[in-house]
């Protein structure tokens, strides 16, 4: 049975987190006077004098009418990188727990637990780019607390299966993190639904890809009330700044100019994929729920460093696990995308 507070740190239960000025006071005052602020004001147009709120209620309170969650299950960090840091310092104790990680997938995951030195367990996703159900288990043990499942995943640009992340959340004792940075491209449903099913879910989002605000470092976790009040407990007081959540807010007014893009997008993913089998070099091009895809070549260190020259980055997966001879190739505008073709089909 999963209880949040077994797999709790001892030093974050007794935690007594920063109390910053403006979480003692809240609303509207004409004077202020709490923070050493400069009220002479910011040297720009805009200003930016004043401490953000620390807890972003604006745009949580947006967020929620987008997502369908209430406010108090949803946690801003910077980028979901944060989100992802947080979560190892929150639930594991350096150099004694461990966590799950399936690669081929996100990279950040294995970085940030190396930073906070906890063991990494590895279970290959199969052939088909889905959990070894039975491989997770058998890693499993008592100081496992998080298992990081990407979906759609990346590198590979697939979804994972939902009935096997749902065994997990009904089975595992520690958290299951469903990373969903790429969920807008997909037809499969979010997990955030299931938020009130499983008490041990936390599912990440990103405003950086389909929301196009990579610039701006806003990243979501959704969780249950009590996993967020904990996640706010460790995160610095202000790590939003102001003008990513006054940018942020006024993005989230534009979800139908957003949905446009995502059609479009998809549109083009699909243009590509055709037109790229014509090429002699290219032996597999794996489904994608993503804003990219994963193309097998005969070549791919050849072909990318042919792509560099002719001033067209692209990210050279070949020597990641099961993606052998790939490159990850972003989708771009139709303009990008016909440039792209053109140049390979200039490759010998």
């Amino acid at each position: 049975m999963f209880d949040l507070q077994n797999i709790l740190r001892p030093n974050i239960k007794n935690l007594v987190p920063y109390s910053s000025a403006r979480d003692e006071f809240k609303g509207e005052a004409s004077v202020y006077l709490d923070a050493n602020e400069n009220a002479f004001g910011s040297p720009l147009e805009q200003q930016y004098n004043r401490y953000p709120d620390p807890l972003q209620y604006q745009v949580k309170k947006r967020l929620s009418e987008i997502k369908g969650v209430p406010p108090r299950n949803i946690f801003l960090g910077n980028g979901s990188d944060e989100a992802i840091d947080i979560l190892f310092r929150s639930f594991c104790n350096p150099g004694v727990d461990n966590v799950i990680l399936v690669p081929p997938t996100y990279g950040m995951y294995e970085v940030s637990a190396n930073i906070n030195d906890i063991q990494t367990r590895k279970v290959t996703l199969t052939p088909e780019y889905q959990l070894n159900l039975e491989g997770i288990a058998e890693a499993i043990d008592k100081n496992t607390k998080l298992i990081f499942i990407c979906s759609p995943n990346n590198p590979t640009g697939n979804s994972i299966n939902r009935e096997d992340i749902e065994t997990l959340l009904a089975n595992f004792n520690g958290l299951v993190v469903v990373d969903e940075a790429y969920i807008n491209f997909s037809r499969q449903k979010s997990f955030i639904q299931e938020l009130t099913e499983y008490a041990n879910l936390v599912v990440l989002q990103t405003l950086s890809k389909a929301w196009g605000l990579a610039g701006l470092r806003v990243g979501m976790a959704f969780a249950s009330e009590e996993i967020i009040e904990v996640m706010n407990k460790v995160k610095p007081p202000y790590n939003i700044n102001e003008a990513s959540q006054q940018l942020a807010l006024q993005a989230l007014q534009n979800i139908d100019l957003v949905n446009v893009w995502i059609k479009e997008l998809l549109a083009e993913r699909d243009k590509l994929v055709l037109q790229l089998k014509h090429l002699p070099f290219v032996l597999d091009i794996y489904p994608s729920d993503a804003n990219f895809i994963l193309v097998k070549t005969t070549d791919a260190k050849g072909i990318y460093n042919f792509l560099v020259e002719h001033g067209i980055i692209v990210r050279d997966r070949s020597k990641v696990d099961l993606c052998e001879g790939s490159l990850r190739i972003t989708i771009g505008t139709p303009e990008e995308n016909q440039k792209l073709l053109e140049t390979l089909q200039l490759y010998k």
